[in-house]
């Protein structure tokens, strides 16, 4: 299966309305990036492509990656220094064992929808929307090889 495939396009398309709606109660941005092989660190990987994103280029470092290997069952959920601050290990470990759980049983779209929402939450109790907030990332879901 090809990486765009996935997500359908009406899938991707509820994908970044969840982020867009997440994203609508804080100032911090969320990113999905789906690849097919992961080759390596799956921890190492998502911060290359969170660098690669300009995820680290937030004004208050509140960029979450949501980094998904799925041909490798890899991913990795990794924030900048901003939330990461905020937040201990346990949270990350929380959204990636809710990821697990939905893709062990083949509802790759809900782990995603459902971390997502997750992250929103988190990043609402400590950098809630603001009236001259901005959308400093887009929230289309980018893609690897």
């Amino acid at each position: 299966m090809r990486v765009k495939e996935i997500l359908d396009k009406h899938a991707q398309k509820r994908m970044v309305e969840s982020i867009a709606k997440a994203e609508k109660n804080t100032s911090g941005e969320i990113r999905i990036h789906i690849e097919s092989v992961c080759k390596g660190d799956p921890c190492e990987r998502a911060a290359h492509v969170f660098n690669k994103l300009g995820m680290c280029n937030t004004n208050l470092h509140n960029g979450v990656l949501i980094y998904v290997a799925y041909q490798s069952r890899s991913l990795s959920i990794i924030g900048d220094s901003g939330i990461n601050e905020k937040v201990g290990a346990d949270f990350w470990n929380d959204v990636r064992d809710c990821m697990v759980s939905s893709f062990a049983n083949g509802e790759f779209e809900k782990g995603l929808t459902d971390a997502v929402g997750m992250v929103g939450e988190k990043l609402k109790t400590y950098f809630p929307y603001s009236k001259n907030d901005v959308n400093e990332l887009s929230d289309e879901i980018s893609f690897g090889e």
